[in-house]
């Protein structure tokens, strides 16, 4: 029977075609790492992976056995949830970070349910301007946008659409814009950060325009700051539709979409956590984060997240391949 910790090291290889990035998101060794993969191949009595220039490539072995490891994986993980559910209590604090535009749209109301659900558990919520990238991270982080590469799980649990938006007296003023060239002509309103490399929309017709803001004279490192300076008729800006849809309710009439055929690309909803098992209250968060997400999210498959989730029953080991 194959050592689970050599099942996963296996697997973030056949990932990843690295040996240090796979150390470096299980927090392992590269020496442990080979060593692992290399016992298991003994054990199977075969190559899994060859190495090709600076890659480590599979074998046709390798290809089938990956299959079969991932589901030997998601059985291990599935005992580990059955036996942690047998567990009555949920107790003790828990670290969650996020992204600040998440944590008055969505985040406040679902641990207040949270904490309903779970009494014997304590959240301490943070904000922060970057994702966690350290492997040692021992909470649960919320980001919206791009994350990039680090040492933790990154679970895609939906992605929010984009439009441009201004308020009516705005537009009645300027003018609404019929082309994304139209664009230049009018003031911007800026999350800082958020258009430094321009932006890309996309028409269903096959148009791409890649898009420089002009220089916006009002830049905010708010969301609320964001939406509120161009609710109050300063000029247009990207925005998440969601928040707007929510902010509408409230205070209908104020924000109109402007170039509503042309698409942005939308932004990741992640979660991220440690490799390996987690505490009972970890999994319990998780998994009420993901239940509890809003059905207006346009939500994606376990297969489209970036990091598989099928191996957060193991331990983790140190280790790693020279």
């Amino acid at each position: 029977m194959p050592d689970l910790d050599e099942l996963l090291a296996f697997n973030r290889v056949m990932e990843t075609g690295s040996l240090t990035r796979s150390a470096a998101e299980l927090g392992q060794a590269k020496s442990t790492l080979s060593r692992r993969i290399s016992q298991l191949e003994s054990r199977l009595g075969q190559p899994l992976l060859k190495r090709q220039a600076n890659q480590l490539l599979p074998t046709e072995a390798g290809h089938r056995y990956y299959v079969i490891s991932q589901q030997i994986l998601e059985l291990a993980d599935e005992g580990q949830r059955a036996l942690d559910s047998l567990r009555e209590e949920v107790s003790g604090e828990i670290l969650l970070e996020a992204h600040r535009t998440l944590t008055r749209s969505w985040l406040g109301h679902s641990m207040r349910e949270f904490l309903e659900q779970h009494p014997a558990v304590s959240v301490a919520l943070h904000t922060r301007p970057t994702p966690p990238r350290d492997p040692e991270f021992r909470g649960v982080s919320v980001w919206l946008g791009e994350v990039g590469e680090g040492g933790l799980r990154q679970e895609v649990i939906g992605r929010l659409a984009r439009g441009i938006y201004a308020h009516p007296d705005y537009l009645r003023r300027h003018g609404q814009p019929d082309h994304p060239q139209a664009l230049t002509r009018h003031a911007w309103i800026d999350m800082i950060g958020e258009t430094d490399n321009g932006l890309v929309l996309r028409h269903p017709d096959g148009d791409k325009v890649n898009f420089h803001p002009p220089g916006s004279r009002f830049r905010v490192d708010q969301p609320m700051l964001h939406i509120d300076a161009i609710a109050g008729g300063g000029g247009l800006g990207v925005l998440p539709c969601w928040i707007v849809e929510s902010r509408e309710r409230a205070h209908p009439g104020e924000l109109v979409r402007c170039l509503a055929d042309w698409q942005l690309k939308p932004l990741d909803v992640t979660l991220l956590y440690g490799f390996g098992h987690q505490p009972r209250k970890v999994t319990a968060l998780l998994e009420h984060l993901r239940q509890s997400r809003p059905d207006a999210w346009q939500e994606t498959s376990v297969t489209a997240n970036r990091q598989t989730s099928q191996t957060s029953h193991q331990a983790s080991a140190s280790g790693g391949r020279t």
